[in-house]
C-alpha cells in the first residue's frame, strides 16, 4: 500500500466515524501519511488525530482512539498505535515477496505512483537559473506521479538551449513569466468539468545555483543527473566525472545495474525460460534478496516523500541505493553450467526485472534515459 493509498484509508476511517455519529467533524480532503518520527513506531503516522482535535471539541488522543477500530478494521491495517499527544502510528500486514514483484511488474514504471487524480494543485515558480528550471521541471513530473496538477511559471523565459539540451518541458504547463514569486493563483489550471477550482499552494524553486558552471556540455542526462542529485541546499558539482563509466559514478550504476537487469531477460530468453514470481526467494538468495525487497517495497513512499518536500535528490539517492542493492544479486539468476532452468531462476528473473523497473521508473521521473545497453 502506498501511502496516497494509506491517506484514503485514513479518510475513510474518519467517515466511518462521523458516520456512526462517534465524530461530530467535516472529513478533511486528506490526511498526511508520514515516516514515523521520534518515539513513534509501525510503517507509517498520521496527525489525523491532531488536525480534527479542535474541530471535534475532543482531546486529540481520544479522537485517535475513536479512530483506532475503524482502522484495525481494514485488511491491510495489521496494528494501529497512539503515542504522544494522539499520533497515529500504523503497521501494515506485510506483503510477500511475490506479491511485491507482482505488484511491480504489473503497474510497470508507473509503480509508487496514485492510482488517480487528487484535489491538489501545486504552482510552482521556478528563478531564471538553468539549476532552478531544471529541478521545477523535475519537481513537476514527482508531484503529478502522486496525482497533483502542477502549474509552473518563471521569472523570465527558460533559454532555448535548456529545452534543447536538457529536454525542461515546461510548456503547456507554464502560464506566466516574471519576477513576481507570489504568482496570481493559477484557478484556470483546474479541469474545466470541476466547479470549484482546488486551493493551490506555492513553491518557489530556488536551489544553490549551478553557475558560475554551465552543465549544458555534459549532455542532458548527465547534466540532469548532476544538478537533481545534490541536496537543494549543495551546489552542484558540474564536472566529467558525471560521464565516466566507472563504479565511482552514481549515475553510472544506476544505469548499469538496469541494462544487467534487461541484458538477463534477454539471456533467460535465450536459454528458454521468463520470469515468474514464487511465493518465496530460494533459500540461497534469501540473504541477498531481502534488503533489495525492502527497498521495493519503500519505492512507494520514497517518490511521495520527494514529491511532498520537492526534492528530487531524494529519489536520486533511492535508486544508487537500490542499484547497488541489486548487481550483487545478479549472478545467482541464470542457471549455471549444465543446471537447468527451474522456478528458483524464473523467481530471481521476475525480482531481477522488478528491480530494473523501479530503477528505470525512477529515472524516468528525473528526466533522465535508462539505456537497454550499456
Amino acid at each position: 500500500m502506498t501511502p496516497v493509498e494509506l491517506s484514503r484509508t485514513v479518510l475513510c476511517a474518519v467517515r466511518r466515524a462521523v458516520d456512526e455519529g462517534e465524530l461530530s467533524v467535516t472529513v478533511p480532503g486528506r490526511a498526511v501519511v508520514t515516516v514515523p518520527g521520534p518515539g513513534g513506531c509501525g510503517d507509517y503516522a498520521t496527525n489525523i488525530a491532531l488536525q480534527l482535535a479542535r474541530p471535534a471539541g475532543q482531546p486529540p488522543r481520544r479522537v485517535a482512539e475513536i479512530l483506532r477500530p475503524h482502522l484495525l478494521d481494514t485488511a491491510v491495517v495489521a496494528d494501529v498505535v497512539i503515542t504522544g499527544p494522539g499520533f497515529i502510528n500504523i503497521r501494515l500486514e506485510s506483503t510477500s515477496p511475490a506479491a511485491l514483484v507482482e505488484e511491480i511488474l504489473r503497474r510497470g514504471l508507473r509503480y509508487g505512483h496514485a492510482d488517480s487524480p487528487t484535489e491538489k494543485l501545486a504552482q510552482l515558480h521556478a528563478a531564471h537559473e538553468v539549476r532552478a528550471v531544471v529541478t521545477a521541471d523535475t519537481v513537476a513530473r514527482l508531484l503529478r506521479s502522486q496525482g497533483t496538477l502542477v502549474r509552473i511559471s518563471c521569472a523570465a523565459r527558460p533559454e532555448p538551449e535548456w529545452e534543447e539540451v536538457l529536454a525542461v518541458r515546461l510548456d503547456p504547463y507554464v502560464d506566466a513569466y516574471g519576477t513576481d514569486e507570489s504568482p496570481a493563483s493559477p484557478a484556470s489550471a483546474a479541469s474545466p468539468a470541476s466547479s470549484e477550482s482546488p486551493s493551490p499552494f506555492d513553491v518557489n524553486v530556488r536551489p544553490v545555483p549551478a553557475a558560475p558552471a554551465d552543465p549544458l556540455p555534459l549532455g542532458r542526462d548527465a547534466a540532469r543527473w548532476a544538478l537533481l542529485h545534490p541536496a537543494a541546499h549543495d551546489r552542484p558539482r558540474i564536472s566529467d566525472d558525471h560521464l565516466v563509466q566507472s563504479e565511482g559514478n552514481p549515475l553510472f550504476r544506476v544505469r548499469y545495474a538496469y541494462a544487467r537487469t534487461r541484458a538477463l531477460t534477454r539471456n533467460a530468453a535465450d536459454l528458454g525460460f521468463t520470469a515468474g514470481p514464487a511465493e518465496t526467494a530460494p533459500a540461497e538468495t534469501a540473504p541477498a534478496t531481502a534488503p533489495l525487497l525492502t527497498l521495493l517495497a519503500d519505492h512507494p513512499r520514497i517518490l511521495t516523500t520527494a514529491a511532498t518536500h520537492h526534492a528530487p535528490d531524494r529519489l536520486a539517492r533511492h535508486l544508487v541505493t537500490v542499484a547497488d542493492a541489486v548487481v550483487p544479486f545478479l549472478p545467482t539468476v541464470l542457471p549455471r553450467g549444465e543446471e537447468k532452468p527451474s522456478a528458483a531462476h524464473r523467481s530471481r528473473l521476475a525480482l531481477a526485472e522488478a528491480a530494473g523497473t523501479v530503477l528505470a521508473g525512477g529515472l524516468s521521473l528525473l528526466g533522465i534515459d535508462a539505456p537497454e545497453y550499456l
